[in-house]
């Protein structure tokens, strides 16, 4: 009997590989002005505007060019599944395992990759993007649980499910991970490039095969 109750991922570089961020993917793609989005990123990071804000004027870019569904789904043709993902996600809730989402990334990311995702995780934190029946983008939802209130997240599911933090699994691969990674019980350093992060986290996985996680795990 596995120690652990409660296993959230991260996702650009976790779930999905092939990606590093893929709001950075989405404006390569559609080509928004470099500039417009560095002073929005400059903003946020000297405290003028919050996370929420940020990622709100980032999407507005996209909604701008009239960027429909089916350009964020080929936006994203060169990322793939990471390797074992299905069968992590399967053989976790096989065991009755809760699953989550906690990331900055977006909704159309695991409606590509994961299309059943609501039926796997039981807890979905990310930013959502709403389209209309044509495609058009009609509604933004960004989260507010990104870098250090990733934590926040975790600890808002463990309450909800009665789940002590150190029953609680995080997999993640970037900085924003490591005050998340702090909190939970155990923390996956995966596919990760960044000391940093391999300084807090418990156990640190270096092969792109995220069936690793599972001796760990379970």
């Amino acid at each position: 009997m596995t120690k652990y109750k409660l296993v959230c991922f991260d996702v650009d570089g976790t779930l999905v590989d092939n990606v590093k961020f893929s709001w950075q993917v989405f404006h390569d793609y559609f080509q928004t002005d470099e500039k417009k989005r560095q002073e929005a990123k400059n903003n946020f990071f000297n405290g003028k505007i919050s996370y929420k804000e940020w990622a709100e004027q980032d999407i507005g870019m996209w909604k701008e060019k009239n960027m429909k569904k089916e350009d964020f789904f080929k936006a994203m043709g060169s990322l793939r599944l990471m390797k074992g993902a299905k069968e992590v996600l399967d053989e976790l809730k096989s065991r009755g395992m809760k699953l989550a989402i906690i990331s900055g990334s977006m909704n159309v990311v695991l409606e590509k990759f994961i299309p059943d995702y609501k039926e796997i995780f039981d807890d979905v934190f990310l930013s959502w993007i709403y389209f209309d029946e044509n495609g058009s983008i009609t509604k933004v939802e960004a989260t507010e649980f990104d870098i250090e209130k990733k934590a926040i997240a975790l600890r808002q599911i463990a309450d909800k499910e009665n789940i002590k933090l150190e029953e609680c699994v995080f997999v993640g691969d970037f900085l924003n991970d490591i005050k998340i990674m702090q909190e939970a019980g155990l923390g996956i350093a995966f596919n990760c490039e960044h000391d940093k992060l391999k300084d807090v986290a418990d156990i640190v996985i270096e092969k792109k095969d995220l069936r690793e996680v599972l001796k760990h795990i379970l």
